[in-house]
């Protein structure tokens, strides 16, 4: 027996003064509901209700039941309000977690414009490079992978970018630029550490032949696992390096920094948003996806359109 929906048939036979009324208001038929009183008459062990063929009345046992039942399915309507309003409505805390990277310089930029559009929205970040993050404790995980990723997780690609090769025009202008990859050699080179990766083997694609690869053995001066500090010895001259195209692009168009061995990339970069669950995605996780999303694949095109400018 469903013991709440025969609680709130009993309930709705009173109000509605029958179990054909009841039945009515329901959408049941009179045949179910009789069924469902009876049946809880039964749970109880006791009668709740006096019928007559003319009259329905309730038992002295049935108003003291009746008189607690009351605010129990009440409690139980606004509990489930409660919680219904956590995924339908566009307010509470929203918890994300992003690596520093992506903190900085993907939700960082956005959180004004966002805030200004879902007041009610109140976004708690955490920032930590963690390589196995528990996705479970979090609305949203942000995640920066390559292209080839397939995790066995809940996840939606945010964007995919181009990883290209930099330097600083006082580099080039010391050092010259290469003219070939394997030029790179007699460079100095600065680079981002991968997983699982060597720092004296480094691979490029040829972006106009179909990501064809070419495996290059290089001197890396230096080997580090923060962007930000990739980026800016890169400014300060101290080598070559490469960078998700949208990082650099700012950069690129004021002369900070110039573009070397187009149409070679060091790879294509992923960032997906990891979920706990496909299922009740609460609508203020929905709708901040929605804006991340937008803004980041308009930042990669803007990027992309200066960096061809450049």
């Amino acid at each position: 027996m469903d013991r709440l929906l025969s609680m709130r048939v009993f309930q709705k036979v009173i109000d509605e003064g029958g179990f054909a009324a009841a039945a009515r208001a329901l959408d049941m038929s009179p045949a179910v509901v009789t069924r469902l009183v009876a049946d809880l008459e039964a749970h109880l062990g006791t009668r709740l209700l006096h019928r007559s063929t003319r009259r329905l009345s309730l038992s002295e046992a049935g108003q003291t039941y009746l008189s607690r039942l009351r605010p129990i399915l009440q409690d139980i309507d606004e509990v489930d309000g409660l919680a219904s309003s956590q995924t339908n409505e566009l307010a509470g805390v929203l918890h994300v977690l992003a690596p520093p990277v992506l903190a900085t310089h993907m939700l960082g930029p956005l959180i004004a414009g966002f805030r200004q559009l879902y007041p009610k929205i109140l976004l708690n970040i955490d920032v930590a490079a963690v390589d196995d993050p528990k996705i479970e404790d979090y609305d949203i995980t942000l995640m920066p992978t390559d292209a080839a990723f397939d995790g066995d997780i809940i996840a939606r690609r945010i964007s995919l970018t181009e990883s290209i090769l930099v330097a600083s025009p006082d580099y080039i202008k010391r050092r010259g630029a290469p003219a070939t990859p394997q030029e790179l050699a007699q460079h100095e080179v600065l680079r981002l550490k991968t997983p699982g990766l060597r720092p004296q083997a480094w691979r490029l694609f040829n972006a106009e032949r179909g990501d064809e690869a070419l495996d290059l053995e290089v001197e890396t001066g230096l080997w580090i696992n923060h962007t930000d500090t990739l980026l800016r010895a890169a400014l300060d001259g101290a080598g070559i390096t490469s960078a998700a195209v949208e990082l650099v692009a700012p950069y690129l168009s004021r002369g900070e920094l110039v573009r070397v061995l187009r149409p070679w990339i060091a790879g294509r970069l992923s960032v997906y948003a990891a979920l706990p669950s496909r299922k009740f995605l609460p609508e203020r996780t929905r709708v901040f996806l929605e804006y991340l999303t937008e803004r980041a694949r308009t930042e990669v095109s803007r990027a992309v359109l200066a960096c061809n400018n450049c």
